[in-house]
């Protein structure tokens, strides 16, 4: 017998993944295989609390095997088969040691042709949030590895039919406490089989229960398993999720939603997610009896579907009519609980699996798993072309972008060093030239009224004092300003991350006192008692003969009283007029020396704060030369270097290129072969990331 094309097209789906060493896809695809190949219809009924699931797989089944009733909700997944008689059990799943990872990409996780996410949106107009998938499904995070695979053996507990709806609804004892009670009794049978057991109370964690039903019916006998779920949000946060109740476990998932409203922004978001791993939805719009204008809620939710880009068929129907019709074996008020359609597209369904349901799921599968497979090839892609765009062909580029850059840097610090250094040393001459005159306008003040002769030992400890002050003062500021240059010229290397600063500074001389000539008193005239007498007689004499001739008139003789005191008083002042005449000419004498003194300490000290300044050039420009010369090096290596590594990457970069290409020729051909399989209505289309990236 011929394998089906979708076989073919599966398995070469799971060999390519266990070349690109997926593990966890080969393990996803190889349970996928084993469900379609199984004739049965696994179909998974979700939807919020009170819209009507258990109400709907008994209007299916025309029988009670779900409880229903006000205040009574389900709580554990129950699967419903065909037993040639009325069977039930409890099946307990240990926790999974080793989870398997789960990688399914909700269906507006897809993206739109311009690469970005495409956006659902709810009835109300907003944004359907994409949530986790424990979320949409009411589980914790703790119970999603759950979901994935049960590790080690399930312990199934055969119970009274009549007990089981009560164990489904939470009233009775769980599966965990039946089992602790069996091996407490000594009543479990080797194959986990427990008869016999008693309702206790409590249940024990650590485990995925749901329960499992058989009963004769024709649908079922079909080869249809019906699968109740607890509410949506509604089960327990402590209880795990069964395997059973996984939408990418079932054939055909219903999501049930009453027509007293439209379809919620968390419907939608869980139908987004559903859709992102399964190809077969249909959304059951109960309680149509209840509503009479159900039919324009059911044409927006339509437009809603439309409008989130939900790939899901919408049927409206009554449980209530389907039930009385049932009871009543009223055909019309069957046809008017539109059950007959439901039933129609489970049957097709079911007839169809091993062809059409089989094919839409391969292609679905095909087109996650590819996804999940290009992705690293686009980002392996992505990164060769980042390394391309920034290395060493744009290392060299940089290079030699650094090496204009550093160019002009050696103009710039050259010439803030000339500029700088030029006004320093105008500068400095002018602080030196100012100090000294201060000095000079304070021994100008002080000899005004002083004698050089009564205070030139301390005038002369003044000046050498001044004088050496000014001199440090300056040197001084001389040391400050070529720090403060060096700072400024190194700051021109400041974009290349180290420290251009020379390891010698400039500082004021320590023997700076020393070199500062002590000023020798100069020789000026004093007024001796000598030249005083001789002074006071040449002052005396004039007096004497003017009074006395003429007191000669008043007939007195030339030398008189009178005469002798006009001669003695000239005679004084005569000498005190010639002892200023002296100081002054003393106090003119000392200043031109001191004027000359202060003269030669301004040529030495400003010669020497020149040359200091010139010394200090020389070195800073040796200094940034080097420092210069060192980094066009550094520069230069860098550009040779990138210049072999871009030669010799391009061939590994090409090779890597066409590997890679050739890897997303093939997984394009894959999803090629799988969406051929259902033709026109691909499912789920849309960029698959295996388009060349930018």
């Amino acid at each position: 017998m011929t394998a089906p094309l979708w076989l073919d097209v599966l398995d070469e789906i799971v060999r390519v993944s266990g070349a690109h060493g997926r593990g966890d896809l080969i393990q996803r695809l190889r349970r996928r295989r084993a469900q379609l190949l199984d004739p049965r219809l696994r179909v998974l009924v979700l939807g919020e609390p009170k819209q009507g699931k258990s109400q709907l797989v008994n209007a299916l089944l025309n029988a009670s095997v779900c409880p229903v009733g006000e205040g009574v909700s389900t709580t554990i997944p129950t699967v419903v088969a065909h037993a040639a008689a009325p069977t039930a059990a409890l099946v307990w799943s240990p926790l999974p040691s080793h989870p398997e990872p789960t990688q399914r990409r909700s269906a507006d996780e897809r993206r739109s042709p311009d690469g970005r996410s495409a956006q659902r949106r709810g009835p109300d107009g907003r944004s359907a949030q994409r949530r986790t998938p424990e979320d949409r499904l009411g589980t914790s995070r703790a119970a999603a590895p759950v979901a994935a695979q049960a590790a080690g053996p399930a312990r199934r507990v055969t119970v009274p039919i009549e007990q089981v709806t009560a164990r489904i609804s939470g009233r009775g004892a769980g599966i965990a406490d039946v089992v602790a009670a069996a091996e407490a009794t000594g009543t479990t049978t080797g194959a986990g089989r427990t008869t016999g057991i008693g309702d206790t109370s409590g249940r024990r964690p650590g485990g995925a229960e749901h329960a499992e039903i058989g009963i004769p019916r024709e649908l079922l006998a079909s080869g249809v398993v019906l699968i109740d779920t607890p509410g949506a949000g509604g089960t327990d946060p402590g209880r795990e999720i069964s395997p059973a109740a996984i939408p990418g476990h079932a054939d055909l998932v219903l999501l049930v939603s009453d027509v007293t409203r439209e379809l919620s922004v968390t419907e939608l978001n869980l139908l987004l997610h559903i859709a992102g791993s399964q190809a077969n939805l249909v959304i059951v719009q109960s309680k149509i009896d209840m509503v009479p204008h159900w039919r324009t809620v059911v044409e927006r939710n339509r437009q809603h579907l439309a409008d989130a880009g939900v790939p899901a068929t919408l049927i409206p129907v009554s449980a209530t009519l389907r039930l009385q019709a049932a009871r009543s074996n009223d055909k019309e008020l069957n046809a008017e609980s539109h059950f007959p359609e439901l039933i129609n597209r489970l049957k097709r369904d079911q007839a169809g699996k091993s062809e059409n349901l089989a094919r839409a799921a391969v292609a679905l599968s095909a087109r996650t798993v590819i996804e999940q497979l290009a992705a690293p090839l686009r980002a392996e892609l992505a990164v060769s072309t980042a390394v391309e765009s920034s290395g060493p062909i744009s290392k060299l580029h940089a290079a030699q972008r650094e090496v204009d850059e550093l160019r002009r840097c050696s103009v710039r610090w050259q010439n803030t060093l000339n500029d700088e250094m030029a006004d320093l040393m105008s500068d400095v001459e002018y602080d030196l030239r100012d100090r000294t005159r201060q000095i000079l306008r304070k021994v100008d003040e002080a000899f005004d009224k002083a004698d050089p002769l009564t205070g030139w030992d301390t005038f002369q400890d003044w000046l050498t004092e001044n004088l050496t002050d000014a001199a440090e003062a300056n040197y001084a500021w001389l040391a400050e300003r070529c720090g403060w240059i060096t700072q400024r010229v190194a700051s021109r290397f400041d974009r290349y991350d180290f420290d251009a600063l020379p390891s010698w500074s400039v500082r004021v001389p320590e023997n700076l006192a020393d070199r500062i000539q002590v000023m020798d008193q100069p020789s000026v005239e004093r007024f001796t008692r000598t030249q005083k007498l001789v002074t006071g007689l040449r002052g005396s004499y004039g007096g004497v003969l003017m009074f006395g001739l003429a007191t000669t008139l008043a007939g007195m003789p030339l030398i008189n009283p009178i005469s002798l005191g006009a001669g003695a008083l000239f005679g004084g002042k005569s000498v005190r007029d010639e002892g200023k005449s002296l100081l002054k000419r003393r106090q003119a004498a000392v200043k031109t020396a001191t004027q000359r003194h202060v003269d030669d300490f301004f040529l030495r000290l400003s010669k020497d704060c020149k040359d200091t300044a010139r010394q200090v050039q020389r070195m800073l420009r040796d200094h940034f030369t080097g420092l210069t010369e060192e980094l066009q090096e550094g520069i230069v290596r860098s550009f040779r270097s990138a210049k072999q590594a871009a030669e010799a990457d391009a061939a590994e970069r090409d090779q890597r290129h066409r590997r890679i290409a050739l890897e997303m020729k093939r997984l394009a051909d894959l999803y090629e072969q799988s969406q051929a399989l259902v033709g026109a209505q691909s499912v789920a289309a849309g960029p698959t990331g295996l388009e060349p990236g930018p």
